[in-house]
């Protein structure tokens, strides 16, 4: 399990940031985190609770979607970096895997992932060593490196999305809702590729993830979301063992599996949000 890890370097810092859409429809409501080198960070929360609006907001992806960071910086080794260009942000070593397994889907697997180094000025034998390292990581990728990745599977293409994301040479990855439409088997060898990549090529990750239970089982420090507020955050264990958690996200009690109707009848008491 990953629960320790050193946070003395702040790689990402999110502070205190509201997101508006549409200049009336107000998404994020002060949210703030941080993310330390070489470290797993996860973002979590229930559907619409602002976890991709986050993730945007840091790669500077909103504009495209009339959206907005209206209060609160972000910074990056200490810059601000939320008026860059999302080109001039990957650049500085920050790439986001977006939700929903983008790929090019005429393009063949090896075409889509060798997009991922169009940024760099980087020589054929260096962008050559950095594929041989994806199809290592992602052995599958190499098998179906000449099939167009319309035709792959749901998992071949999350993996040829992170795949794409690595060939850029990032120093952090913004991984939005990775599990998503995967069967579970596909969901545990994913975050174990990542568990990999972070200990042993020293990326760092920040990932937005609907499923609490795998996700706080790879990660190092979480951040809880609703509503567009960071309602609690601690370190992977404190909060896999709180019995908020457990109770209303991971579906367990003291007593046991909570059913659904339990559940929902919990979800109006939290005293996280009295």
């Amino acid at each position: 399990m990953l629960d320790a890890t050193p946070r003395d370097e702040t790689l990402l810092e999110v502070n205190n940031i509201e997101v508006i859409y549409n200049h009336v429809i107000l998404v994020l409501k002060g949210v703030s985190l941080t993310v330390p080198k070489g470290g797993i960070t996860a973002l979590l929360g229930g559907n619409g609770a602002g976890k991709t609006t986050t993730l945007k907001a840091i790669s500077n992806l909103l504009k495209s979607e009339r959206g907005e960071v209206t209060k609160g910086t972000i910074t990056y080794r200490g810059e601000r970096v939320q008026d860059l260009m999302p080109s001039d942000l990957v650049k500085k070593g920050v790439v986001q895997v977006m939700e929903g397994r983008h790929c090019f889907e005429h393009l063949t697997v090896e075409e889509n992932l060798l997009t991922g180094a169009y940024t760099r000025s980087s020589s054929r034998g260096e962008i050559d060593a950095d594929l041989n390292m994806v199809y290592d990581y992602f052995p599958r990728l190499k098998e179906r490196r000449k099939s167009q990745a319309g035709y792959t599977s749901g998992g071949e293409q999350q993996m040829c999305a992170i795949g794409r994301a690595l060939m850029s040479r990032p120093e952090t990855i913004l991984l939005d809702e990775p599990s998503m439409g995967l069967a579970p088997q596909l969901v545990e060898q994913i975050f174990g590729i990542v568990k990999s990549l972070n200990e042993e090529q020293g990326y760092t990750f920040l990932l937005a993830e609907q499923n609490t239970n795998v996700a706080l089982r790879f990660a190092h420090y979480g951040y809880i979301l609703e509503s567009g507020r960071v309602v609690m955050d601690g370190d992977a264990r404190s909060l896999r063992e709180n019995p908020d958690v457990k109770e209303f996200y991971l579906g367990m009690s003291d007593e046991g599996r909570k059913s659904f109707r339990d559940v929902r009848s919990y979800r109006r008491r939290k005293r996280w949000l009295a």
